[in-house]
């Protein structure tokens, strides 16, 4: 008994330095993921600030209702979807397109500053950014219009009341300001790859082309399924500065940049409706575990080793 306690007490005092450093870590998740899943319930209710939102009345699937049977639903459902599995495939390709580039950078100076140049766009705040897309694509003095269009004798576009350029627009926007940043994950991994496995493909005559894809590609394949159903479960979440700062709230632009957190924002500010917005949150929530636990088990039955859990 006394060896057991002994056992128990060293193996406290092994993990506790590691529980200290991982406490604020784990105390954001408490107070901000974790706490806030209590506030369910207003989903079920209709809010009424004079009675209290315990004392609210509660409507049950109501709130849902009313969501599903506006036309926004189907339009905002579509838009996160579509511009979330494209970032996904075009965000994973071109990082580590990126990476690969990266690792065949010899000189370690060109390597950090293009490393540093890269990652530079996803610290820029979307506030400033959708002031560059502005100067871009402003009708009147943008640089589109003003510098590329008229000097070829194309008349200027009004950028903010055409819906059919900004999915192009918004894909550019956010590989410029994500890739760089994602790619970094890959680049550690590739440059941890024993250099001895590439000698010995190149003394069996295998340029670099097929370096890449039959050894790089492969040994990196766990990596890209683990990032890739992480990601597939914030597949409805979407960028709020994107959708909603960029394109300015341009009414006009809502059949393409209408997503559901843009929707969720303008519920709960424009027409107050708490119910509403924590439905769509929590249709949000629930349908990304789904397609985590799906995706997941997809996974899992081709090759269990490379699942999530």
């Amino acid at each position: 008994m006394e060896n057991k306690g002994n056992k128990k007490r060293k193996k406290v005092s092994n993990t506790l330095p590691l529980l200290l450093i991982a406490s604020p870590g784990l105390l954001y998740l408490l107070i901000n993921n974790f706490i806030p899943m209590f506030g369910v319930f207003i989903a079920f209710k209709d809010i009424d600030f004079t009675k209290g939102i315990f004392r609210s009345d509660w409507i049950g699937l109501k709130n849902f209702e009313f969501l599903f049977r506006t036309s926004d639903a189907w339009i905002m459902t579509r838009n996160t979807i579509l511009y979330n599995v494209t970032f996904i495939i075009l965000g994973t390709i071109v990082s580590i397109f990126i990476a690969i580039l990266m690792t065949e950078l010899l000189n370690k100076f060109y390597s950090k500053f293009f490393q540093s140049g890269l990652i530079l766009p996803n610290l820029v705040s979307m506030v400033i950014v959708s002031f560059l897309v502005f100067a871009y694509f402003n009708a009147d003095s943008g640089f589109i219009n003003h510098s590329i269009l008229q000097p070829l004798g194309i008349s200027g576009i009004n950028w903010y009341s055409e819906p059919k350029y900004w999915p192009f627009i918004l894909v550019i926007l956010q590989l410029w300001k994500t890739a760089g940043y994602g790619s970094i994950v890959y680049f550690g991994f590739i440059a941890g790859i024993d250099k001895s496995i590439y000698e010995a493909a190149k003394i069996d005559g295998a340029g670099k082309l097929k370096q890449i894809f039959m050894i790089t590609l492969p040994l990196l394949t766990p990596t890209i399924i683990i990032l890739g159903l992480i990601s597939v479960g914030r597949i409805f979440n979407s960028d709020f500065g994107l959708f909603y700062q960029v394109p300015l709230n341009a009414g006009a632009l809502y059949s393409t940049t209408q997503t559901i957190d843009t929707y969720v924002y303008r519920a709960l500010m424009q027409v107050n409706d708490i119910g509403m917005s924590a439905a769509a949150g929590l249709y949000q929530s629930l349908v990304g575990f789904i397609l985590v636990i799906v995706a997941n088990s997809i996974v899992r039955r081709i090759n269990s080793d490379n699942a999530l859990f």
